[in-house]
């Protein structure tokens, strides 16, 4: 059974991380209390949590990007004070951070080894020995990635792969992985699996954190749990369900409630014909109807999201057609798309969803803006009373509207991104990995949310990377495969194996 107190040093061999008592505030704003972790060697040891939980101080305080205001940090049995990461690193720590830092205008090896580059006399770059090493290492961990690209041509999943690479090219004996897979597909999810299995069978010790608890159950061995910035309980996995895991991070039972059935015989709301765009998808034809949820699966390079950009006018098409109840949209032009019923909710939030150096307000209306205005002014009373009506709609959790949304937790930017879409009142939504880096009990919110918005006659197409999501809130889903439209199956009869199976 799972601990019930906080892990105390084992007598016979000192553990890579021992963490106690760990705390830090914000003016004097508590964000963690006492924050408690054992991390053995070869183990993978996962931290687990909601939005808001302390794991991100935590981890942030191990690496020395923070310094603790409290408690006691070991590593390998010395106490340890870093000043920086370069400590950090030094001391072999490394991190996989969930927000991504790359620096577009340099390749990929310059990237994973930046700072690190082979030198001829110690000066200059030597480049054919750092695409040669990069290389080594990207095919050491099976990513299929060019080392000498340059990284603003990749996409957010290949971006990932690359952070991933560049953790694992410092040897790290402990390794800090922060919702490593919020951007990759299945396939490559359990590539990294494979790269952890060896590296953990080596001696290292991996923190894992994720809001994907099927992923923690497939691949770590322990986990520790934080809420509302404490410790709460660790344990060995194999002496618990999810059930339980699920109870001990939100602090109650949190039930999925039966889905309703979509409504029958709906108006088409989105119909689209022989859409195609080269190099990236072909011949898509899909009607969405008013009261349904479509879901739209595949592998990474499918086409899924450079469908739904497509669709919503980001890009322009080379063939096909996409119409809104019956009246056709003109190609490549989101502002007329918006003015007529459809709203995007991004894959990335932080990138393409919000204006993170602005206020939550201002997010909120953003979309909503020309319908607020007259004569080029805003109507502020107008402006005002949508926000509030929305931030209660949404349930998002703040201190005040004007306060910015960087500082929220992931879970409520998502609902502000879902605010937003709804601030220009859609008939359709096309939501776009619609709870990457969210927890647990934001999830079924977002998921609850879709489900009403179709109740009431609305449309919803989701893309997911996720099988037992697409399952979970999918009326009907649509498989992708290499650029085009594998099939069409019922969700309420498909099975996560069938997906697979459909998609590769």
């Amino acid at each position: 059974m799972p601990a019930a107190e906080a892990p105390r040093p084992a007598p016979a061999s000192a553990p890579l991380v021992l963490a106690h008592g760990v705390a830090k505030s914000f003016n004097g704003v508590p964000a963690l209390r006492n924050g408690c972790l054992e991390l053995r060697a070869g183990s993978v040891h996962a931290l687990c949590g909601g939005n808001g939980a302390g794991k991100s101080t935590f981890l942030n305080i191990l690496m020395g990007i923070l310094q603790r205001d409290a408690g006691s940090i070991q590593v390998r049995g010395a106490e340890a004070h870093f000043a920086g990461p370069d400590d950090a690193l030094r001391a072999g720590i490394s991190i996989i951070t969930q927000e991504l830092s790359p620096i577009p205008g340099m390749t990929v090896a310059e990237n994973i080894f930046l700072g690190r580059e082979p030198k001829r006399l110690r000066v200059v770059v030597d480049y054919p020995a750092l695409f040669e090493r990069a290389g080594r290492l990207l095919e050491r961990l099976r990513f299929d990635i060019d080392p000498r690209a340059p990284m603003h041509r990749l996409s957010l999943a290949q971006t990932q792969l690359v952070e991933i690479a560049k953790a694992f090219s410092h040897q790290s004996e402990i390794v800090i992985m922060d919702e490593p897979t919020s951007a990759i597909g299945e396939n490559e999810t359990e590539i990294l699996f494979d790269a952890i299995r060896k590296v953990s069978a080596q001696g290292a010790g991996i923190i894992y954190v994720s809001h994907r608890l099927s992923e923690i159950f497939t691949i770590a061995d322990r986990y520790t749990v934080f809420r509302d910035g404490s410790f709460i309980e660790t344990g060995r996995l194999a002496d618990i369900d999810r059930r339980h895991l699920v109870r001990q991070i939100v602090g109650r039972e949190l039930n999925a409630g039966a889905r309703p059935a979509a409504a029958a015989g709906g108006e088409v709301v989105l119909s689209v014909r022989n859409l195609g765009r080269r190099d990236e998808f072909a011949d898509i034809s899909l009607d969405v109807r008013g009261g349904e949820v479509l879901g739209i699966y595949g592998l990474i390079g499918s086409g899924r999201s450079e469908f739904l950009n497509c669709a919503f006018g980001i890009t322009r098409p080379d063939a096909g057609s996409v119409a809104l109840r019956g009246r056709p949209l003109p190609a490549g032009n989101p502002r007329q798309a918006i003015r007529r019923g459809l709203a995007l909710v991004t894959e990335d939030r932080k990138a393409t969803g919000l204006v993170l150096s602005s206020s939550v307000a201002f997010n909120t209306t953003l979309a909503a803006l020309p319908e607020l205005s007259r004569a080029g002014y805003i109507d502020r009373a107008r402006d005002r009373a949508l926000v509030r009506g929305l931030i209660e709609r949404m349930r998002v959790r703040l201190a005040s509207p004007e306060m910015d949304v960087s500082e929220l937790s992931g879970g409520n930017q998502q609902k502000v991104v879902l605010a937003k879409c709804l601030a220009t009142r859609p008939v359709c939504l096309l939501c776009d990995e619609p709870t990457r880096g969210i927890d647990e009990g934001a999830k079924r919110e977002v998921y609850a949310f879709l489900a009403e918005f179709a109740a009431a006659g609305g449309a919803v197409v989701v893309v997911s990377s996720e099988a037992p999501e697409v399952l979970e809130v999918g009326d009907r889903i649509a498989i992708f495969r290499q650029g085009r439209l594998a099939a069409v199956i019922d969700g309420r009869r498909a099975s996560q194996e069938e997906l697979l199976h459909l998609a590769s």
